[in-house]
């Protein structure tokens, strides 16, 4: 079994060394494979990212023009070739230290998608109040709309079996790729998992780039995905039948 990492990537030139070096510092219990999705960054991060390539082995896809989060991970999906395919961001926000925990429960075949939660209870960290109670609103009516009960839709730590996650048709440029990946999940039979994992949040003169307009927008697309796509729109047939509901 292999395990893809999609890593988007946009104006992180100031840190992504660190940032790199940093996610490949914690094994990893199966065979991985790490691909870099930089969405036509406008400082040094290709550079960076053409740089590192070779000392740390990961494939490097260059977007020919500004899309969004959504369009970057969308790439790396279609180009991923592990078994399980999960999202990482390009930041300090999310540690690499939980993905093995997050795996597992794919590994044992006892889950099909596992969510990792920054609103777990044993999850200890402090939240920027505004991020905390726009996420915990999202994923209120996330969970209204989905039929799904997560304490973190929003999450960037998600692992899919290939399987499911490569036979979704996906659209959402930017940050609305989180929406429509639950709401894809809430029409299909798939085991889901929610573990808590560690989550440092980072403010706008860090780097933070979601912002209230995307907040905005996530409402829409809470609507559309989850009311206005059907099971027959949002799955190829290439979704193997037992995920069928």
């Amino acid at each position: 079994m292999k395990l893809s990492l999609v890593v988007p990537v946009y104006n992180e030139a100031h840190h992504l060394e660190k940032v790199i070096a940093h996610l490949f510092s914690i094994p990893l219990p199966l065979e991985s494979e790490w691909i870099f999705i930089d969405d036509k960054s406008s400082d040094r991060s290709l550079e960076i990212l053409n740089k590192l390539s070779s000392q740390y082995h990961f494939k490097v896809l260059a977007q020919e023009t500004n899309q969004g989060k959504g369009a970057a991970v969308i790439r790396g999906i279609q180009m991923a070739t592990g078994e399980l395919i999960m999202i990482q961001d390009a930041d300090f926000e999310y540690h690499p230290k939980d993905i093995p925990a997050l795996i597992q429960p794919l590994i044992d075949n006892d889950a099909d998608v596992v969510f990792g939660s920054r609103f777990k209870k044993n999850a200890v960290q402090v939240h920027r109040t505004y991020h905390y109670f726009v996420n915990r609103f999202l994923t209120l009516m996330s969970n209204l709309f989905s039929g799904l009960y997560l304490t973190d839709m929003e999450t960037c730590y998600k692992v899919f079996r290939s399987e499911i996650l490569q036979s979704m048709n996906l659209t959402s440029k930017r940050f609305g790729i989180e929406v429509e990946l639950t709401a894809y999940l809430g029409k299909i039979k798939a085991r889901i998992f929610e573990l808590p994992i560690n989550y440092f949040p980072r403010t706008v003169l860090q780097g933070k780039k979601i912002n209230w307009k995307d907040g905005v927008a996530a409402l829409k697309h809470l609507i559309y995905f989850n009311f206005f796509v059907d099971q027959k729109k949002a799955f190829k047939a290439t979704l193997p039948t037992r995920y069928l509901g």
